[in-house]
């Protein structure tokens, strides 16, 4: 899965060798496909393919490939084997997304986000 020398997958952001993150959820990302991976709910060539999947897919649709949207790839591709597994359908996927942006919405600048009940109702 990863280029021996450096133990980076093709493509992945990187400086002198060590992984590069532009955004902390870029780091977040990539912390849930290993912890995901770890706990069994995808193999690393199931990973390899979703990803190179959904790459493929951003070039085909006009993605540059210049490495800033090498993590929207990512995290595509992780929603998608979370939804392939049953672990959480895109619905579910999206109605938590829906929770998070009205959390944010109703959250003063630097505050800490709270998820509520009353988000999860629309």
């Amino acid at each position: 899965m990863s280029d021996e020398a450096t133990g980076l997958l093709p493509g992945q952001p990187a400086e002198d060798g060590e992984l590069v993150f532009r955004k902390p959820w870029e780091a977040h990302a990539f912390a849930m496909a290993v912890r995901l991976h770890e706990q069994g709910l995808f193999t690393w060539p199931q990973w390899a393919a979703a990803l190179t999947s959904e790459i493929e897919h951003a070039k085909d649709a006009g993605d540059p490939d210049t490495g800033e949207t090498y993590y929207h790839h990512w995290l595509a591709a992780l929603e998608r084997l979370v939804a392939e597994s049953g672990a959480a359908s895109e619905d579910d996927q999206e109605r938590t997304r829906e929770a998070w942006r009205r959390a944010a919405h109703r959250t003063p600048h630097g505050h800490p986000i709270v998820l509520r009940d009353e988000d999860f109702d629309g």
